[in-house]
């Protein structure tokens, strides 16, 4: 049977031992024996070293080879005296080679008695070896017992041990799992608020926009009913009206733009669209088209330096969602009449500044998703972000994101 590598080594030193303490010493001896016992005691130990190396080559003969040293043990007590020397070399093998422990105790006790009956049939008395088998069986099987007991409390321990560390594993992964899980949770957070959420106020925003025109229009139809008879004021009326429809058809068609857009980050969202559908192209001509629609949807001026910056798609998309959310918080918060948007490209990295006139706030008492989703997406590519503000003195937001090589 296969062994592990402490096992193998015990069992190999415990083999080197009992040759050079059992049978060597026995082969040796044999030399001095009459020579009709001569072969006999040389033969006896040299069968039972081949008889070891037999039962270690094939698997399955480790019992059938302790019987045959049971009776090997027997054979040397009654060729010669001095078989208690065998015996005691021998009593490991009985326990690292027997398949239990009481296995263990009935063969080393049955290799005593062989010993005592072996020296009996010779002829020899209860004398010194009689005494040395005995005291050595009992010596023995008390060690033995012992070195055991401590050793299966040591794997007792061990098997606790593992299954604690296999405990401390599955909830070490469960918690990775959990982790994972509220990283994904944050990060689906963050670009809904940054993208679909954005889209859907700005719907809300022109669609309330396209019914105070609605509302215009029918004043206006009113007023002509009233006043129809005067040529001048049907016509001013018919201009309003005509403005006001233009204004409607606008706005319009920038809730469709807007949903046409919201519904192409949804499928990023979900994965059944490639995610370099956002922010296609340069991010220079990103921006501008972003700031444009901004100034057409709520009329506020915008004044644009945009450098030429090639950067990676993941920048790309941070500094588009930056944008994005600085000019959401403009409309909803500011009350600006201007806004100012500053792309710089620098040797190893690229600022976006985006300033408004606006009422301005209290940087330290904000509260909201939208500020700190930009940081931790600008701190996942090692970007920084700046926020300078006081009440009445407008907003200043600053970007900054390397420009290296990203895998």
């Amino acid at each position: 049977m296969p062994y592990p590598d402490d096992q193998s080594r015990v069992l190999r030193w415990s083999a080197v031992l009992w040759v050079v303490f059992g049978l060597a010493p026995e082969a040796v001896a044999s030399h001095d024996d009459p020579a009709r016992f001569r072969y006999w005691s040389l033969g006896v130990p040299v069968a039972l070293g081949l008889a070891y190396a037999v039962s270690r080559r094939f698997a399955g003969l480790g019992a059938a080879f302790l019987w045959v040293l049971v009776l090997g043990i027997g054979a040397v007590a009654f060729l010669r005296d001095g078989a208690a020397t065998l015996f005691v070399a021998s009593l490991p093998l009985f326990w690292l080679h027997a398949r239990t422990e009481r296995e263990s105790l009935w063969l080393s006790g049955f290799a005593a008695l062989a010993a005592l009956v072996g020296d009996v049939l010779r002829g020899g008395d209860f004398g010194g070896n009689a005494v040395v088998t005995a005291v050595a069986y009992g010596v023995g099987t008390l060690l033995a017992l012992t070195v055991k007991r401590r050793l299966d409390r040591a794997d007792q321990r061990a098997e606790r041990l593992g299954a604690e560390l296999d405990e401390a594993r599955s909830a070490l992964a469960e918690a990775h799992r959990k982790e994972g899980a509220a990283a994904e949770r944050e990060r689906m957070a963050r670009e809904i608020h940054d993208t679909l959420a954005q889209g859907f106020a700005s719907i809300v925003v022109l669609a309330e926009a396209a019914r105070a025109d609605a509302a215009r229009s029918n004043a206006a139809r009113a007023d002509a009913a009233r006043t129809n008879a005067a040529r001048a004021d049907a016509d001013r009326t018919d201009a309003a009206r005509a403005d006001a429809a233009d204004d409607a058809s606008r706005r319009l068609t920038s809730i469709e733009r807007i949903a046409r857009e919201n519904l192409a980050e949804a499928r990023v969202l979900v994965g059944s669209s490639p995610s370099e559908a956002v922010a296609p192209g340069s991010i220079t001509a990103t921006l501008r088209r972003t700031l444009d629609r901004f100034a057409e949807d709520t009329g506020i001026a915008v004044h644009a330096e945009l450098d030429d910056v090639e950067c990676d798609q993941t920048t790309r998309i941070a500094l588009l969602r930056c944008t994005q959310e600085s000019l959401a918080n403009v409309r909803k918060h500011a009350g600006a009449g201007a806004v100012g948007v500053v792309l710089t490209r620098h040797p190893q990295h690229v600022e976006l500044e985006i300033t408004d006139d606006g009422r301005g706030f209290a940087v330290a008492d904000a509260r909201g998703f939208g500020l700190a989703g930009m940081r931790r997406r600008l701190a996942e590519l090692g970007g920084d972000l700046t926020v300078t503000s006081s009440i009445g003195d407008g907003t200043r937001v600053l970007v900054a994101l390397p420009l290296e090589e990203r895998p």
